[in-house]
């Protein structure tokens, strides 16, 4: 196994914002993918980062391959990636050889763990409210309503999509009209989910990755969030919605 990286930057990135919501996972590298798939600890969040084979400029793989990973190890590694780095990922016996090489050649070797938890699969859901937005105002929304609350509630209706939260006392709310920067398609008018603002404010640093941002949704139901770059990387996010006891 030899995959090389001119460009790093998605993969230091999209491991930098994995990380902050799960600290172990399995790389599954196929033919055509780099693919990883985890759960966090408290099950509320799935994360799904996949690089495709177009990424690297090479890519020699005999047969599929996994390597569990501690991520705040990998993160550490790749925060030393300098601009003009190229970055090769190998397999040296039960290690993952990590070489940036650009003025100088730098090696690193990672340990493979095992991870005790069965095989993720990416649950099959159906939406009611798709937004097609800018990053940065999904972005500046969540940060908004972050000032008065530790939920967000999600709505959506035909030309609408709101994000709002209330304290004990205070409330934001702010209102994204469909326009040329916001796409908006609702089967149900007056749609409303509520979601945990903690896991939010993580998912929302894959406006590193993509300058747009995919929001599907329903009422009471899960929340997807996508980014994605065109034939290099796709990230998402499935968050479990809060809902309310009363």
């Amino acid at each position: 196994m030899k995959l090389v990286l001119v460009e790093p930057k998605y993969l230091k990135d999209g491991v930098s914002i994995v990380s902050e919501i799960v600290t172990e996972a399995t790389l599954k590298i196929r033919k055509d993918v780099v693919e990883m798939v985890s759960m966090d600890p408290a099950n509320v969040a799935m994360v799904v980062f996949r690089m495709k084979s177009s990424s690297f400029t090479t890519y020699d793989l005999e047969k599929d391959t996994d390597l569990t990973l501690n991520l705040n190890n990998f993160k550490q590694v790749l925060r030393r990636v300098k601009a003009n780095d190229t970055l090769t990922l190998e397999l040296d016996e039960n290690k993952l050889k990590i070489t940036l090489q650009s003025a100088s050649k730098r090696t690193f070797h990672l340990p493979l763990i095992e991870l005790d938890e069965n095989e993720q699969n990416v649950p099959d859901l159906s939406f009611t409210a798709s937004i097609n937005t800018k990053s940065s105002l999904l972005n500046d929304a969540v940060d908004d309503v972050d000032v008065v609350g530790e939920s967000v509630v999600f709505s959506a209706s035909e030309k609408l999509f709101s994000i709002s939260s209330k304290g004990d006392l205070s409330k934001a709310s702010v209102d994204m009209p469909a326009d040329e920067s916001t796409t908006i398609v609702c089967a149900e008018e007056g749609l409303k989910a509520k979601y945990s603002i903690e896991y939010l404010k993580k998912m929302i640093q894959g406006s590193k990755l993509s300058d747009t941002v995919k929001i599907e949704f329903g009422k009471d139901y899960p929340l997807k969030i996508f980014y994605s770059v065109k034939d290099q990387i796709e990230l998402s996010f499935i968050l479990a919605p809060r809902v309310d006891n009363d």
